[in-house]
């Protein structure tokens, strides 16, 4: 496995900020949906494509029972104890008609946005991913949301068509 793809791991921001990444538990739904709060509307509107209020029990459900290969994810927090505060998260979901094939989110709370965590985060995602034979990364976002833009490319060239309001993208990982 690549040294990104090993978890858990601390990694240092430009800022000189250490974070502890580590694979999302069951127990993190109480600490996901209070992040969830706290984002700005244009933070949740960027994660959603869309106004989504609150996030329900079961969408809670589906974000952190992940079962560690089809679905993955991979949060970002102060430390590495139970004092831990949560600054993002980032995963995949395989699709059905390809398994090397996953579509992934990102979600960096807002005071820690433009601070490196983003890039952080998916440059980890994809060291698991490549890990467990994904190949490529696709999704959906908003065709003005450049800092989900700015990630993809940092992974390499960015496949991307515009589809009604929505920016579908597909980025092979190297």
């Amino acid at each position: 496995m690549t040294e990104a793809g090993r978890l858990p791991c601390e990694r240092v921001l430009p800022d000189g900020t250490t974070v502890h990444l580590r694979y999302i538990r069951d127990g993190d739904a109480a600490a996901l949906k209070e992040g969830y709060e706290h984002l700005s509307p244009d933070s949740r509107y960027r994660r959603f494509n869309g106004v989504v209020g609150s996030l329900g029990d079961a969408t809670l459900r589906y974000f952190t029972h992940v079962d560690g290969d089809h679905h993955v994810a991979i949060v970002a927090t102060t430390t590495g104890d139970a004092r831990a505060r949560g600054l993002g998260v980032a995963r995949f979901v395989r699709t059905v008609e390809a398994p090397t094939i996953a579509e992934i989110a990102i979600t960096v709370a807002d005071e820690m946005q433009h601070r490196g965590l983003g890039s952080v985060l998916i440059h980890a995602l994809a060291g698991v991913a490549t890990a467990h034979g994904v190949r490529r990364f696709c999704g959906q976002t908003s065709p003005d949301n450049v800092p989900m833009l700015r990630l993809l490319h940092e992974l390499g060239p960015v496949v991307s068509r515009i589809e009604g309001t929505e920016l579908l993208f597909e980025v092979t990982l190297g």
